[in-house]
Parts: C-alpha cells; sequence; structure tokens
C-alpha cells in the first residue's frame, strides 16, 4: 500500500539552558512526522544526534527522498534500506501509531511489551557550578523527582555530586560522565561516588574506547550510551558494562530498540530507557519500553518551556499518559 508521508521541522524552546560537557542548548529543533494512509494518519517525533553532526533539516531531507523511493513503507523496509538515526525514528515511530490507529490496538499490544504504568523517571541536572546544581537538586526534590541524573564533565567530579546529595539526600542519583573519564582511575572514582547515593554511572570513557574498561572492577554499575546504537553493539560492549542505555534516535526506532533490549536482556545487562530532547509526543514509544527498564530518563518533555498541550502528566517524579486515571 502507498503511504503518504509529510514532515516538518519545529522549534521548541528549553526551560533556561540545558548545559552538559558538550556545550549549552537554549532550544531543540525536532522533525514532526505524519504517514497516513488515507484513513487513518499516524504521528511521531524525533530530535536529531546533534553529537553525530545530524540536524532536523537534513533529517527531514531525507525522510522525504526516502519516502519517495520507499512509497511501501513497511518497518523490515527501514531496517534493511536505511541507516539509523532520527530520521528512521520518525518514520518507524510514526508506521507504529498508524499500525495501533488501523487495528485500534494499544502500542504495548503490539509490540509485546508490558502494559505500560506510571513510570518514575529521572530528572536531569545540567552541568554547572556545585552551587547551583545544588539548588537545582534541591528544587527537584521538592517537585517529588526521587531520581536524578546528573551530567559530569571529568573535572571536579565529586564536588558536584556531593553538591547535588546536600540538595536532595534522599534522591537516587545517576551520573553521567558523557565520554570525559578517560585519564582517570575509574575504579576509584566510582569509589569515591558511592557513599552519595549514586547508582549508575554512564558512559565513562569515550565510544570506541570502551576497551579501557577491561579489568575494572567498579563498585557502582557502568551503562554504556554512546557505545551502543543498535541490537549488533551489545555482544561487543557487554564484556565492559553493566547495562545499557536505549534511546530510539540512536536506534532508529523503536523496532531497533525492543531488539537492543532483547539482546541487553540475553546478555544478562541491565536496561535503562533515555530519550533527547523532547515533547511528549517524541517520548510516547520510549515510555512503552521502559516497562522493560531498571532506571527510566524521559524527562525531556519536562526540560523544555512548554510541552504539547496532549502530553504527558508528571507527579512525584512519576510519568502519567495525558488520559491516566491514576
Amino acid at each position: 500500500m502507498t503511504l503518504t508521508v509529510s514532515v516538518t521541522v519545529e522549534r521548541w524552546l528549553v526551560a533556561g539552558s540545558f548545559i552538559i560537557s558538550r556545550g549549552a542548548k537554549e532550544h531543540v529543533d525536532v522533525i514532526f512526522c505524519e504517514i497516513s494512509d488515507g484513513a487513518f494518519t499516524g504521528r511521531a517525533e524525533a530530535t536529531p544526534i546533534y553529537y553525530e553532526g545530524e540536524t532536523a533539516q537534513e533529517c527531514a531531507d531525507e525522510i522525504r527522498r526516502f519516502a519517495a523511493e520507499y512509497p511501501a513503507l513497511t518497518h523490515a523496509i527501514l531496517l534493511q534500506k536505511m541507516t539509523r538515526g532520527a530520521a528512521r525514528n520518525a518514520l518507524d515511530c510514526a508506521l507504529w501509531d498508524l499500525d495501533c490507529q488501523k487495528s485500534n490496538s494499544a502500542l504495548w499490544q503490539l509490540t509485546g511489551l508490558p502494559q505500560p504504568a506510571p513510570t518514575l523517571s529521572a530528572f536531569t541536572i545540567s552541568l554547572g557550578r556545585p552551587e547551583l546544581m545544588e539548588t537545582q537538586a534541591r528544587q527537584a526534590a521538592a517537585e517529588g523527582f526521587a531520581l536524578l541524573k546528573l551530567k559530569l564533565s571529568g573535572e571536579n567530579d565529586q564536588e558536584r555530586v556531593a553538591a547535588v546529595h546536600r540538595g536532595a539526600p534522599d534522591a537516587r542519583l545517576i551520573v553521567d560522565a558523557n565520554e570525559s573519564w578517560n585519564d582517570i582511575d575509574i575504579a576509584a572514582e566510582a569509589a569515591r561516588l558511592e557513599q552519595y547515593s549514586v547508582e549508575l554511572i554512564e558512559q565513562p570513557v569515550s565510544a570506541g574506547r570502551d576497551h579501557l574498561l577491561a579489568g575494572i572492577r567498579s563498585p557502582i554499575p557502568l551503562c554504556a550510551d554512546e557505545s551502543c546504537h543498535t541490537s549488533a553493539d551489545v555482544e561487543r560492549i557487554a564484556p565492559f558494562y553493566d547495562a545499557v542505555n536505549i534511546k530510539l534516535d540512536k536506534a532508529g526506532g523503536l523496532t531497533e530498540a525492543i531488539a537492543i533490549a532483547r539482546a541487553a536482556q540475553a546478555a544478562d545487562m541491565k536496561i535503562m530507557v533515555g530519550c533527547m530532547l523532547s515533547t511528549s509526543l517524541g517520548i510516547q514509544p520510549a515510555f512503552a519500553l521502559a516497562q522493560l527498564a531498571k532506571w527510566v530518563d524521559l524527562d525531556g518533555p519536562w526540560l523544555l518551556a512548554k510541552d504539547r498541550d496532549d502530553g504527558f502528566r508528571l507527579e512525584s517524579g512519576r510519568i502519567l499518559p495525558a488520559d491516566s486515571p491514576v
């Protein structure tokens, strides 16, 4: 069946600024994609992977070219013919939304995932001066967030983690090193952070340098992010990491993201489900996948100045669909 594909670029402002070791963002450009069969229309959103050089306009152009070449789109065609990334994510998730409408079924039912329940999400504390991060942590705790994720840079990290712990002493913590610990003693650094309720360390070394983790006995589990994009990566990284952070934009869609999750489970790795900056439309399919995860980091919509009108709700750090009675 020939499908009609439309795509636009939308700009959403960030609440304040979002700062990590690679720089600050004051807005995010996302791809809004629709796929129609004439009777039903599936919608999806994807965020370009900026650290891999993707831009929203280039992703939108890629979607238009691909849809013109393959008008009878299927999930299998996307996996076989399109490279991973935000463009494929937008098409794959729009197809899943179309599938749901055509079959009058929920996404979890079509994909074989668990029925979604209100889910605790981490809230991200941007990289900054320790006293500023402490203030952000205190505010997040007051708003009900019990799981915080800290962006680190490889410099003065213990001071930053200690400050966040002071601001939110009862919160569980995830630290994201963003590939910045290549030249430090990772086991010793992890031992120093253990006292602050840190329970996961994301991507301590640069992607491609995962061998630096060989033989390291960290008291805190290590999680691959930039080092794992598709299910084919899991076997390679499994000797070095305890967990994997799955993001649909990295994977190039929900279909491949589910494959990563199944491969991680088979390798006895724990699962984290994360996101880029996005609106609720962007995290909707990720929320379905998050039911398999030990850690969930889907706070993208709450880092924006405004979300879509029909977006998720947030109550005491838990994500609830907009129509949830809970």
